[in-house]
């Protein structure tokens, strides 16, 4: 008799800089994805047949995830019941010990539900680091976690005039890099929250009297394009650096170009967190069968 397979969505975090990106890679591709460590890790839970891992959001590689999502389906061998969400926690976990990537919690859900598809909204937060004129002066304890632009200093008022633009639904075809899935992709976004705020270091108040000054952007969307906010974010720097102004923005949104976007723009990925990914509370409480 085979078993029943179970479905779960996970929500997980990771820090990205040594990845690939946390999609999946072949074994002939230089880097390795979150993905492929998280299937490896699951294999050790002895399932009958391979554990796939569907992600909720694509993130690149050197980008981190305070919240990422995927549903999985487990079928174990006969007569082995369902895992509760805290062994399942557990050990995934334990195999991932060595990786900067954890499981934080775990649902079951329906057999329709879908990690993708399912979610109603993902919010990211880009940091930024003022006060700084050289690289050199980034705090070692922030590298590869915030964009420090160079000359240290941002009209932050004036970000977020042009933050304003973005709010609402747009063609946004000049904040995207294209690739293989442009063709398919609508460029119609909807963002609802485009904000731009005070936020602190690391240990930051051990430090205060080098005047650096931290701030979030924080974005959210049903979904995004490829590289959509990390070039928003780049436009608005361009913005805070008098490189462009506030209603440039607008204008790039009006002309639908990705080629219109200022060469060399786009902000690095090292500052980009994916922040959550957010669902429907009723689809994570599903029913279980008696004596789960």
């Amino acid at each position: 008799m085979v078993s029943p397979k179970t479905r779960y969505l996970v929500f997980f975090q990771y820090f990205g800089t040594k990845y690939s990106g946390v999609m999946e890679t072949s074994v002939n591709q230089s880097g390795i994805g979150v993905q492929n460590y998280l299937e490896k890790a699951a294999q050790n839970l002895k399932p009958v047949v391979p554990i796939k891992f569907h992600i909720s959001s694509r993130t690149d590689s050197g980008v981190h995830a305070l919240c990422n999502a995927a549903h999985l389906d487990i079928q174990r061998a006969p007569g082995k019941p369902a895992f509760r969400e805290r062994e399942l926690i557990r050990g995934l976990n334990h195999c991932l010990k060595p990786e900067p990537i954890r499981i934080l919690s775990a649902y079951r859900v329906t057999s329709d539900f879908h990690a993708r598809f399912s979610a109603l909204s993902r919010t990211y937060i880009y940091r930024l680091l003022l006060g700084c004129a050289h690289w050199s002066e980034i705090p070692v304890f922030e590298r590869d976690l915030c964009w420090a632009p160079l000359g240290g200093y941002l009209d932050v008022p004036a970000m977020q005039d042009a933050a304003r633009f973005l709010l609402g639904t747009h063609d946004f075809s000049t904040f995207r890099s294209l690739n293989s899935e442009t063709p398919f992709q609508s460029p119609i976004r909807t963002i609802v929250q485009a904000e731009i705020q005070p936020s602190s270091g690391f240990l930051a108040h051990h430090y205060e009297s080098r005047g650096l000054e931290f701030w979030e952007l924080k974005f959210r969307s049903k979904s995004f394009l490829y590289r959509q906010v990390r070039r928003m974010v780049g436009a608005l720097v361009a913005v805070g650096q008098g490189k462009l102004t506030p209603h440039h923005i607008k204008e790039l949104l009006e002309v639908k170009d990705a080629r219109a976007f200022p060469p060399h723009a786009m902000a690095p990925p090292s500052g980009l967190f994916l922040k959550s990914v957010e669902y429907d509370e009723a689809d994570l409480h599903t029913t279980r069968a008696p004596g789960e």
